[in-house]
């Protein structure tokens, strides 16, 4: 596959840490913002976390690794598209290539209907794979605005593939509760603060798990820059604290970071999209780093 090179790097790397031919990670970038619904944006979401990495010191205190010595390249953005079928379809034949190379996928929204198409490309390469959800929404609708493939169904189309659970959830309409997967909901007024919950969540998930985070999982203190903030959300460590265990206890085979509506007046959201981009891959690479450390 020839090599498609992004101006913009993540984390601003020196080109040996990221040509395309050499590293583990592949980062797509897809701003696409069709489907939503109210505060408009997304499609500046990857170009804001990738220039927010470039700001980030690349040492990680927590797993006393540099993830970036895996090498990541950060590829060109998927082509604009208008249609929300032409973009899944776009999408997951991008993924299925980067997966046919090697690459450990990481997708940049965009709004959420661009989860759809990676999901599926890791679906058919991992069959009997799972889905991790963090979001504020079910985003279980069957169709909405006269699209199956909105940001409000794209739940409902990964799991025709695939077995989901889902994490931080308190927003919701009365005609998803039908889909919702049985026993696979963690509520966000059962979990925000809470302990115990964590092992059961990831007792649910098959060996091989995508993770799709949609920002306004957080609580909007930390993100208020999403298309959506609802009051109530997920804090940094003690999310982050379970991520590591479903790292350390699954097959983590690709994730996605969604839902970022930059303001220009206040950068934070941006960086902290950018450093959980860093921090999932500190967990998923951590002992390989460690090797190289040696």
């Amino acid at each position: 596959m020839p090599e498609e090179h992004n101006a913009m790097q993540y984390g601003d790397l020196p080109r040996e840490f990221c040509d395309f031919n050499t590293s583990r990670v592949a980062i797509l970038p897809i701003p696409f913002d069709g489907t939503s619904t109210w505060i408009k944006g997304a499609d500046q979401g990857p170009t804001a976390l990738l220039e927010a990495s470039a700001n980030m010191e690349l040492y990680d205190i927590e797993t006393d690794t540099e993830p970036y010595r895996i090498g990541i390249h950060t590829l060109a953005p998927l082509p604009e598209l208008f249609a929300p079928d032409a973009m899944v379809e776009a999408s997951q034949a991008r993924v299925t290539q980067l997966l046919e190379a090697g690459k450990f996928v990481v997708t940049l929204g965009g709004e959420h209907s661009v989860s759809i198409g990676p999901i599926w490309a890791h679906a058919d390469r991992y069959p009997g794979m799972s889905v991790l959800q963090l979001d504020a929404h079910t985003d279980l609708r069957d169709e909405y605005e006269g699209s199956p493939y909105n940001h409000a169904c794209v739940m409902a189309r990964a799991q025709e593939r695939c077995p989901i659970t889902q994490v931080g959830i308190r927003s919701m309409d009365v005609e998803e509760k039908v889909r919702l997967p049985k026993g696979g909901v963690f509520w966000a007024h059962e979990v925000v603060g809470q302990t115990g919950w964590e092992q059961r969540a990831i007792d649910r998930l098959t060996k091989d798990v995508y993770i799709t985070i949609d920002l306004d999982g957080f609580d909007p203190g930390l993100v208020p820059s999403t298309g959506t903030p609802e009051p109530g959300g997920l804090q940094w460590h003690p999310t982050l604290a379970f991520l590591r265990q479903v790292f350390a206890q699954r097959h983590v085979v690709g994730f996605d970071i969604v839902e970022l509506c930059p303001n220009p007046a206040a950068k934070a959201s941006d960086f902290l999209a950018a450093k959980l981009l860093y921090r999932l891959l500190a967990f998923k690479f951590r002992r390989e780093l460690r090797e190289m450390a040696e």
